[in-house]
């Protein structure tokens, strides 16, 4: 029988990208939910192509264009963020896709684990403000965890068949982003504009800013630390702005993997579908004879703040990495409305860290109180 797939954001990049990995394997794959926040008109179109059992369209406001144009169909209509959290506990899904943006995506994603499904996690937002609480339940409920993200999905080739005693330490790999080689001048008066011009990848906008600000690669460093289970000083993370070494992993006889594959994000997405399987795909491969300039760099945690303030919020844990997301998302979607300058943005997430109150060992009810405080005093901030 073809996995039950729920894909949590259906209608932005990930999500879009999945639908191919799912057309092109229909004997092994079959869509059981998809949702979408405000794209109505994409989710419709989608639904048309693939009819899954449900649809959850975020926005209740474009409940009744979706249910409209679906009326013919087998399929089940549904509206608000709650929906999104019923709806993945279905016995019929096998695998859930988490590709929301942000802190939004933390709720279902605990829905599914809690409900024993396997999660190809997109949403590096749920690990990054509560992978403890994440890691305890899918021990409780069995749920597998299968990585996403370019760099933990290599991080996961690379550890397979490996006993974790044996690894010395996670290296994850960035592009540098648009901004690698420009003088901090010029980054002090960027725009959004400029911000959104990724060299390798093709991505959304929230996380396309990251990259530039490299606040991604701090992400993922703490999302790593949940997901394998190793100590931050265990994480190391080095510029590779070819991107086609997409992270490694060193051990202790100084050995060390690395997973290589030209920049697509449909191979680490068919790798976490089709997991424990791997399937044949027709993606560009790799031509050695014009691979020939793999280079490496250290991060300039001078130009780029953000990533020295992510690894000491690793290290300092509790609810600061909570914290420092809800302050990010605040902040980007300043600066991709130009209200706030490229800098401004560390120096509004460094602010309500200090601001805010700290909890060792937080709740549930914790990680959603200071998620809410962070977004408060960020754009007090900011205003």
């Amino acid at each position: 029988m073809p996995k039950g797939i729920a894909i949590l954001g259906s209608t932005g990049s990930i999500g879009t990208q999945a639908l191919e990995v799912i057309q092109a394997h229909p004997d092994l794959f079959s869509v059981e939910v998809l949702t979408a926040y405000n794209n109505a008109e994409l989710l419709v179109k989608q639904a048309l192509q693939f009819v899954p059992n449900m649809v959850v369209i975020g926005n209740e406001a474009r409940y009744e264009f979706v249910k409209e144009q679906l009326k013919n169909l087998p399929v089940k209509v549904f509206a608000g963020l709650p929906s999104v959290s019923e709806v993945v506990q279905f016995d019929s899904i096998d695998t859930v896709l988490t590709a929301m943006v942000g802190y939004v995506g933390l709720h279902p994603t605990l829905a599914a684990v809690r409900a024993g499904k396997t999660i190809a996690l997109a949403n590096k937002e749920t690990m990054v403000v509560a992978g403890e609480l994440v890691n305890r339940l899918a021990a409780e409920h069995r749920a597998a965890i299968i990585p996403v993200d370019s760099e933990h999905s290599a991080i996961f080739q690379c550890l397979t068949g490996e006993m974790h005693k044996s690894v010395e330490k996670l290296i994850l790999t960035a592009s540098g982003g648009p901004f690698r080689d420009k003088p901090i001048e010029f980054i002090k008066t960027a725009g959004s504009a400029d911000a959104l011009k990724h060299p390798n990848w093709c991505m959304g906008d929230k996380i396309t800013i990251d990259s530039a600000s490299m606040m991604n690669k701090g992400l993922e460093a703490i999302e790593a630390r949940w997901l394998f289970n190793f100590r931050p000083d265990q994480i190391d993370v080095v510029i590779h702005p070819q991107s086609i070494i997409h992270s490694m992993v060193q051990f202790i006889d100084g050995s060390v993997k690395a997973q290589m594959s030209l920049p697509d994000m449909r191979m680490p997405i068919q790798y976490a579908l089709a997991w424990p399987e791997r399937i044949r795909s027709d993606f560009r491969r790799m031509d050695f004879s014009f691979t020939n300039n793999l280079s490496f760099e250290p991060p300039d945690t001078k130009k780029f703040r953000n990533l020295a303030i992510s690894f000491d919020v690793m290290k300092k844990g509790g609810n600061w990495p909570c914290i420092m997301n809800a302050a990010n998302e605040v902040v980007v979607d300043a600066f991709l409305k130009n209200q706030i300058g490229f800098y401004q943005m560390s120096d509004v997430i460094e602010e309500v860290l200090v601001k805010s109150g700290y909890i060792g060992n937080p709740s549930y009810e914790d990680y959603c109180n200071s998620d809410a405080e962070a977004r408060f005093i960020a754009k007090n901030l900011i205003e």
